[in-house]
């Protein structure tokens, strides 16, 4: 069985990338940390949802799923940095970070991430392949 990639979607770029996984099956779960965006998800038709509350530590539980690779879109500073904290430790595979603003590398490479991508649209299905 494929492993399952991680997304966060806070944004545009997110959910179109949840989109291009959806169209290509590939096996994906989408964490939140928020009653409004897993709505929206849902509407989406997106059937895996990890929703966690970011600011309690003792319930960021590793999902009892096969974790791959990880793409946190970014939306703020300190809720990627959570995010990184929460789920660099679930998987030995690559993590990406997905920023349009090109602000903190080096705090995003010191939490765990392998690789920062800057894009100034949000097309990032390129990893994918």
């Amino acid at each position: 069985m494929d492993n399952v990639v991680i997304v966060t979607a806070p944004n545009e770029a997110g959910r179109n990338f949840i989109k291009l996984l959806m169209y290509w099956k590939r096996p994906f779960a989408v964490l939140t940390n928020s009653a409004r965006e897993e709505r929206l998800l849902r509407k989406m038709g997106v059937q895996q949802i990890i929703r966690l509350n970011t600011n309690h530590a003792e319930d960021w539980v590793v999902p009892e799923i096969e974790v791959g690779k990880i793409f946190l879109f970014e939306s703020s500073l300190n809720l990627t940095c959570r995010y990184l904290q929460i789920c660099r430790p679930w998987t030995s595979e690559p993590v990406y970070v997905i920023t349009q603003k090109g602000s903190s590398p080096g705090i995003y490479r010191g939490l765990g991430a392998d690789h920062i991508i800057y894009t100034l649209n949000g097309e990032v299905g390129f990893l994918l392949k």
